[in-house]
């Protein structure tokens, strides 16, 4: 059916008018925050506590956690004494006076903690693997979105886990929140809200908070854990086949 022409011309506004809504929308979100360098472990007003005690375990998951620990205490043996990366959300959380790096692109951010050399990579929207291709590990598989200027990563796929400063099941899940301050120097701060929501180990979610100080031109430097075990097994080798 032909329309008349005030009819036809009225319909080519309209949708000049949705187009053009559309397109001001897009120009007017905001771009994510650059979280791209290298940032520092300030523990300053972090909360959370890795002891037993403090954490709400069920029974059995507390019966596990405490002999686990009552079994390395003698020795002090941990994962990292055998080069093997604390897991999540520990990697978070520990890793002493070590330094992060934060390599950011569109569809993918990567971090880089310089204990262990430990990598995770994160990505967004279809850059995702499909549920069935995740492998489950001690860092589980991640997946990120921006809510505003705030970094959402969902982590699952993990594994049961009692070697770590928290402990879990195998199906866990972790929530970290990711913003971008300012610190009482006026320097950038990174402040990280970290969820552990896992019915099979705890009676409620447990939840941290850390932050990280932006280093200007900061680097990593290597972390060669494997050199020295190597090492230390060719001088155990060494004393055995001495005379």
């Amino acid at each position: 059916m032909t329309l008349p022409p005030y009819a036809e011309l009225r319909r080519h506004f309209v949708r000049l008018a949705i187009v053009s809504a559309w397109v001001g929308l897009a120009a007017a979100a905001p771009a994510p925050p650059d979280l791209n360098g290298v940032w520092a472990n300030n523990n300053s007003g972090a909360s959370g506590d890795g002891s037993t005690s403090a954490l709400p375990l069920r029974l059995e998951p507390k019966a596990r956690v405490d002999a686990y620990r009552a079994l390395v205490a003698p020795t002090g043996e941990t994962p990292g004494g055998v080069c093997l990366g604390a897991g999540m959300p520990s990697a978070i959380l520990g890793g002493a006076s070590y330094p992060l790096e934060i390599i950011q692109r569109p569809d993918q951010i990567t971090f880089i903690y310089e204990l262990h050399g430990e990598v995770r990579r994160i990505y967004f929207g279809a850059r995702n693997a499909a549920p069935e291709d995740r492998i489950p590990g001690r860092n589980g598989y991640s997946s990120g979105r921006w809510e505003g200027d705030t970094l959402v990563v969902e982590t699952d796929n993990l594994i049961d886990q009692v070697d770590g400063r928290l402990p879990h099941s195998e199906t866990a899940k972790v929530t970290e929140r990711y913003r971008v301050t300012r610190d009482d120097k006026g320097g950038r701060r990174l402040t990280v809200d970290v969820t552990l929501t896992d019915p099979a180990f705890y009676t409620e979610p447990v939840k941290v908070t850390k932050f990280w100080t932006l280093i200007p031109n900061g680097r990593l430097l290597p972390y060669e854990c494997a050199e020295e075990v190597w090492r230390n097994r060719l001088a155990e080798l060494s004393r055995k086949a001495a005379p």
